[in-house]
């Protein structure tokens, strides 16, 4: 049992709750109570739609009696629901009482939880049918921020970010379309976890744009997110969005860092604030000893606009138009406003293709953009008070998604995490984002930042207490001349693909410092490859026989930068010893030769570059 002095922490958490019930100190009964205590205790924070309950929460803890708390991996870990995601036993509102039904089954994300060893303890506040970003548009009242009651909460899965950050669950299911898992997750001091579309079912989860809606997580750090992901990932064969996507695997880093090329715009009662956080969230991109890439934003907003300002907004009036036309009223007057603008005469057949076809020319060039790198936004601009929000609900709302909006629509994935405070109380968070298929790119990247943020931290800590000390006690200083600068060491780099001038990962090559040095060619000795990847790639392999030369440029860069540069290069490539026409052996991409067996031979072409002209 508890120790009758232990303390219960503020937060909840996937390890502490381990450790706790390994050793026996606490039970799942004890934690089900105090978390129903917490929720009375912040009843007036509009958290929750079905609180938790003892009685609810009962047949899930006799569910554990007599298992071993080490037999599941969430063995007794409460979590919430939002409650546009259904639950067997509990209604399901999306935070409009008339539409209210009670589920025969659990939605298949929350079953997997629940086989697990999860405990579900109620079903949290939202944004009317998950439609805004603000946290305010419910008639089961507005959701207060967690830390300062006066601002927004972020929606629209606003009572499940809050519900984690006060401690009445380790981790909560939030949806997302344009944002709703991450900005709440922002506003509110938590990482906010959102995998590639169709990585988790969405069986059992009221669509708001049926083929956007990711399912997402809320937690205190992100190994209690991919703890969450392990369980809930995989393709569910009555889910026709569903698809097998691998999980995200730890230690892997990104080629690059894309930043963007002007600071973004910041808006809102704290905009001063919100940029200094950003300045110093690009400080720690920069110690993260990856190459940076500066990316125009432009790609970003027009695959945004598509999705509110365009034909794209019909796909929630499909789902949801039937019923807002034969209940007149029962929608909050806001979300209903946003909703109709779908049934627009102007968002013709015609229309949405053209935005689709247009989407689609966006999403080969993000792909081209991020292959192999992450991009780092804001999550949010700025935020706003509550009342703030209900003078201009709309263009509040409307800038709460200006960083988010792009992310599904481009098919990426993302994990928004803290970076700080603006001032307190009030965090500040950033977003990682990168293509369906690199979500091991985005933990990664989000580990780096954090311990490069704790090394700035660190280090800013001992240059105030060395200046404490000297101020404390003065002493004369000589003043010697610095030596003059030495050049750095380089080291030459073959490259024959996407590095090369002109490709899209050039801007890779200047971040690490390096230039063109000239045009050559390889050693007769090689067969090209184009590598069945997105983007496609060369791969040159040195073979015994049959090869032949191939067009490289050779490019200068400091080995200072070099290792960084070599570690982020995805398999079957790899940096080895490339012999050139004039005998000289220099450091250059090379693939290994097992990528041979599923890759088209382009040796004939001569270049990587010709390779691309002949099939244009």
């Amino acid at each position: 049992m508890r120790r009758a002095n232990e303390k219960w922490p503020e937060h909840l958490t996937v390890s502490w709750l381990k450790e706790r019930y390994a050793d026996g100190t606490i039970t799942p009964v004890e934690v089900a109570e105090e978390i129903v205590r917490r929720a009375e205790r912040d009843a007036d924070m509009r958290i929750w739609i079905t609180p938790p309950a003892m009685e609810r929460i009962a047949p899930h803890l006799k569910r554990l009696e007599g298992t071993d708390p080490g037999s599941l991996p969430l063995w007794g870990v409460p979590f919430a629901v939002k409650d546009n995601i259904d639950v067997a036993g509990l209604p399901t509102t999306a935070a409009c009482p008339d539409f209210a039904f009670e589920p025969d089954a659990s939605a298949v994300v929350v079953r997997r939880l629940i086989d697990a060893g999860a405990i579900p303890v109620g079903k949290t506040n939202l944004d009317q049918f998950a439609t805004g970003l603000v946290g305010t548009r419910s008639p089961y009242g507005e959701t207060h921020n967690a830390l300062r009651p006066e601002l927004i909460s972020g929606g629209s899965s606003s009572g499940s970010a809050v519900a984690v950050a006060r401690g009445q669950a380790a981790f909560a299911l939030g949806t997302d379309t344009a944002g709703s898992g991450r900005v709440p997750a922002a506003l509110n001091g938590l990482v906010g976890y959102k995998p590639s579309l169709g990585a988790w079912p969405t069986k059992g989860v009221l669509p708001a744009c049926a083929s956007l809606d990711c399912v997402t997580v809320f937690a205190h750090g992100l190994d209690d997110a991919l703890a969450v992901d392990a369980a809930a990932r995989g393709p569910e064969a009555a889910d026709p969005w569903s698809k097998a996507i691998p999980a995200p695997r730890r230690g892997r880093l990104p080629s690059a860092v894309c930043l963007p090329e002007e600071t973004p715009a910041f808006y809102g009662p704290f905009a001063a604030e919100y940029r200094a956080a950003w300045a110093d969230a690009v400080s720690a991109a920069q110690a993260m000893n990856l190459p940076i890439v500066k990316a125009d934003l432009a790609l970003f907003a027009e695959a945004a606009a598509i999705l509110y300002d365009g034909p794209l907004v019909a796909e929630r009036w499909a789902d949801l138009g039937d019923f807002v036309t034969s209940h007149p009223g029962a929608a909050h007057p806001v979300t209903e406003r946003v909703l109709r603008t779908g049934a627009s005469p102007a968002y013709t057949a015609a229309a949405a293709f053209r935005a689709a076809h247009r989407l689609q020319a966006l999403k080969l060039e993000a792909r081209g953009l991020l292959a192999d790198a992450v991009l780092l936004l804001p999550t949010c601009g700025g935020t706003w008070t509550r009342d703030e929000v209900r003078r201009d609900p709309i263009s509040t709302n409307g800038d709460m998604g200006r960083y988010t909006n792009h992310c599904n629509l481009l098919d990426l994935c993302a994990v928004a995490v803290p970076a700080g405070e603006v001032r307190e109380r009030t965090p500040f968070g950033v977003t990682f984002f990168a293509t369906a298929d690199n979500e091991s790119l985005i933990v990664g990247a989000a580990a780096a930042f954090e311990a490069a943020r704790g090394a700035l931290a660190e280090s800013a800590g001992r240059i105030e207490a060395v200046a404490s000390r000297e101020a404390a006690a003065p002493r004369a200083v000589e003043t010697i001349a610095p030596p003059e600068a030495a050049k750095p060491a380089t080291t030459l780099v073959a490259v024959c693909g996407l590095h090369m001038r002109g490709f899209p990962l050039e801007p890779q090559m200047r971040a690490c410092g390096a230039v063109f040095v000239r045009e050559a060619k390889s050693a007769p000795k090689y067969r090209l490859v184009k590598l069945p990847t997105v983007p496609a790639k060369p791969g040159m392999i040195k073979v015994e026989t049959g090869g032949a030369a191939v067009a490289l440029e050779v490019w200068e860069m400091p080995l200072a930068a070099f290792g960084g540069f070599v570690a982020s290069i995805p398999a079957p490539l790899g940096i080895g010893k490339v012999e050139l026409s004039d005998g000289a052996e220099v450091p250059g991409f090379v693939c290994e030769a097992y990528a041979e067996a599923g890759a088209e031979d382009i040796t004939a072409a001569g270049s990587w570059r010709k390779a691309l002209l002949s099939r244009s």
